[in-house]
């Protein structure tokens, strides 16, 4: 499976040396030119979008960066022992490494030490609902979420009455060794300790409030940041607010989708604000200073005679700022359209045949046209 990947600094398109902020910026870089949205009904675009998602998850983690460069695709798969194939005599990394592999018939592994050691804790996700103006220019606001915390009432030990002991069957290691013969041969492997469980400790008189788990759930209004210029579909990461992590180890971080309420007015391609503006027939002949709605509130702007119904006029600096730069601004992009008039007095339509070059007794259009008549 691995060589049907692309390597992940190439999805990126930065070197193996590139730095956090370097990958981060390659990342919006590539979401933005791949986005769905940007690219509907393009399968391709949609593939390279969560290529892209998925090279960013493992090397902006410094451990799941560190393992990518170590053993490739294999040291980012969860179900990857490190201890295992490698060089050597055999084919295997020397004699230690094959007693770890021959302890894997016997039920042992590596995977015994990893009950006891400081783990990091899961993400989480939430949705979250912006106006236009609000994804357009940043908003602070609160998500309510559902989250794994340490036990208020036991502190995290999971004891009532705070005693927590040392497991005397594996020393607190969590694991125990046995040993056993195969081929002639002596091997020592380690197996979780069936009488802690692999914590390294016990308990003998367990939190009523969480059961001795020392976790509860618990439901949280945390406050988010919404950077200006974020679009919709990209999330925006909440470090450290996700579940606790486990003997010692960081939180995890809370991800927040977020989605644009529809505006009666705007739409958006990508940092650019679309409209549309109407018109009189009069304007579009003879042309007219407007007042064009934009997000900064109305801008003056003078459109040329004969202008067109479909017209499309440019505003620079006045669309949607872009992340991280909030100085650096798209265009807006307003379309005219002109608006036919309707139920006309007598007078009015007496006019416009006058001007088309038609009289009241004939239908029948003269060579001078409406513009030429209006020059």
């Amino acid at each position: 499976m691995a060589d049907k990947k692309n390597d992940y600094y190439e999805v990126l398109g930065v070197e193996k040396t590139a730095s956090a902020d370097e990958i981060k910026r390659a990342y919006r870089k590539k979401a933005m030119q791949y986005h769905p949205d940007r690219n509907p009904g393009d399968k391709l675009a949609e593939e390279r979008f969560k290529e892209v998602g998925e090279a960013y998850e493992v090397l902006s983690d410094e451990e799941k960066r560190a393992r990518y460069d170590q053993y490739g695709f294999q040291g980012v798969d969860p179900n990857f022992n490190p201890g295992g194939f490698g060089g050597g005599f055999g084919g295997f990394g020397g004699f230690g490494d094959f007693g770890d592999i021959i302890s894997d018939i016997f039920g042992g592994g590596r995977s015994a030490s990893a009950s006891n050691s400081p783990r990091r804790g899961e993400n989480i996700g939430a949705r979250l609902e912006l106006t236009f103006e609000e994804a357009a220019f940043g908003a602070s606001k609160e998500v309510t979420v559902q989250r794994i915390e340490n036990c208020a009432t036991c502190n995290g030990t999971g004891s009532a009455d705070g005693q927590v002991e040392t497991c005397d069957t594996c020393r607190g290691t969590g694991q125990v060794r046995t040993t056993q013969s195969f081929m002639g041969m002596t091997m020592q492997s380690s197996t979780v300790c069936p009488k802690c469980g692999g914590k390294g400790k016990l308990i003998k008189n367990p939190c009523t409030t969480c059961k001795g788990k020392g976790k509860v759930r618990r439901s949280r209004k945390v406050a988010v940041k919404v950077p200006a210029g974020v679009d919709g579909g990209q999330s925006v990461r909440v470090r450290g607010e996700g579940c606790v992590g486990a003997n010692g180890g960081p939180s995890g971080d809370l991800l927040v989708e977020v989605s644009i309420r529809r505006h009666e007015t705007f739409a958006r391609d990508g940092v650019d604000v679309l409209c549309e503006v109407p018109i009189t027939f009069a304007q579009a002949a003879l042309g007219a200073k407007l007042d064009i709605p934009t997000l900064d509130g109305p801008v003056p702007y003078t459109i040329p005679e004969g202008t067109q119904t479909g017209t499309v006029f440019h505003i620079p600096g006045k669309g949607i700022p872009y992340v991280g730069n909030n100085r650096r601004r798209g265009e807006h992009r307003f379309t005219v359209v002109v608006e036919t008039p309707t139920r006309l007095s007598k007078e009015q339509k007496e006019l416009l045949r006058q001007l088309e070059g038609m009289d009241d007794n004939s239908n029948t259009p003269k060579r001078k046209k409406f513009f030429e008549k209006l020059k």
